[in-house]
């Protein structure tokens, strides 16, 4: 029967697989950033294709099946090992801590700079791809430009409150994965936090503009700087969460322990 890890000896698996990301060379990174951004769109499709088939029938109770549609995209991510922003926040951090080298600093902006900008390239061309008449089943543009426009037109601390809840969610998925052995634990762990994601809705910022670019490719009345604004207060929010709130109590958990 195997035994849980111990804090330290997590923190030592986030360590190795931090030095892994960090280590990447540029293609490497561009395209693993890249892949991780199309593939979120693929759960915005499939929760908005459920939405459209259930809430008709059941209302607000179609957010339950359309999480569970949406976890699978975090699934498909962490199966694949793709480089998702947000998600790589504890391990590099975990490996800079480890090395205790200042100079990681430049190689820790240049993974989560290139994994924000390629997961967003790689998330508009697919959301592109979907947009196109005919490409995906009737009523799912509807439910899209709603789900959009809700964003959008929150107040803005709201906004920030639940992408700091996002930002923690996402930056545990990491720790959570070096808990466990075997790839059925790590899908677990990556669809039980993508339908949390979903279902609260907790905002990430590269799952919350991909689905805000795609209802305004199907009509939503949103205009660049309601995207702009609600794309700063996310990735504020992300960044408290997962560098704050996460990555850093988990550290001071491991420097007590030992």
């Amino acid at each position: 029967m195997s035994v849980a890890p111990d804090p330290p000896e997590i923190f030592d698996r986030a360590a190795d697989e931090g030095e892994r990301r960090l280590d990447q060379s540029w293609l490497e990174l561009i395209s693993t950033s890249f892949i991780a951004g199309f593939t979120i769109v693929f759960g915005l499709a499939a929760l908005g294709i459920v939405h459209s088939v259930v809430a008709p029938r059941a209302g607000d109770v179609a957010k339950l099946p359309g999480s569970l549609a949406f976890g699978l995209a975090l699934v498909m991510l962490v199966v694949g090992r793709s480089e998702l922003f947000n998600e790589n926040f504890f391990d590099p951090v975990a490996t800079a801590i480890e090395r205790d080298d200042s100079w990681l600093i430049g190689p820790l902006l240049r993974l989560w700079s290139v994994t924000f900008a390629f997961n967003l390239v790689g998330g508009a061309l697919m959301v592109l791809v979907l947009s196109v008449p005919g490409a995906l089943p009737s009523g799912t543009d509807h439910a899209l430009v709603t789900v959009a426009e809700e964003i959008v037109h929150r107040e803005p601390t709201g906004v920030f409150a639940d992408a700091i809840a996002g930002g923690a969610l996402v930056a545990l998925l990491s720790h959570l994965l070096e808990a466990v052995d075997g790839v059925g634990g790590r899908i677990a762990m990556a669809y039980i936090v993508g339908i949390l994601l979903a279902l609260g809705p907790f905002d990430h910022v590269i799952v919350t503009v991909l689905h805000v670019f795609f209802g305004m490719q199907f009509g939503a009345n949103i205009g660049v700087g309601a995207l702009g604004t609600t794309t700063a207060v996310v990735t504020a929010g992300n960044v408290v969460g997962g560098l704050g709130l996460v990555t850093v109590s988990h550290i001071a958990q491991v420097s007590g322990e030992r």
